[in-house]
């Protein structure tokens, strides 16, 4: 499976749910997470989306590692079949 497959599903599940799942690109700022999650209440988080089995690269764990130190909340998704648990976690925390 393709990453784009696993990111189109997020995407589709998260619209769903009543979110945005907002394309994130930062110009000059290499590394950031995929996608920036917005649900009602002003819960969000940050993901990064893999194709199965991938991981993230030394840059991307730097950034992720930046934002958790911020106190924002970063996943990385690689499988369909972890969607449904973290978005139930971004909705309730």
């Amino acid at each position: 499976m393709r990453e784009s497959v696993v990111e189109k599903k997020f995407a589709a599940e998260v619209k769903k749910r009543g979110g945005l799942a907002v394309k994130f690109v930062s110009p000059g700022f290499n590394g950031v997470p995929d996608r920036l999650v917005l649900f009602p209440g002003g819960r969000l988080a940050f993901v990064e989306l893999k194709a199965p089995g991938k991981t993230m690269r030394p840059l991307q764990q730097y950034r992720a590692r930046q934002l958790t130190a911020l106190g924002f909340r970063v996943y990385t998704v690689d499988h369909t079949e972890m969607i449904g648990g973290i978005l139930d976690e971004i909705q309730t925390t």
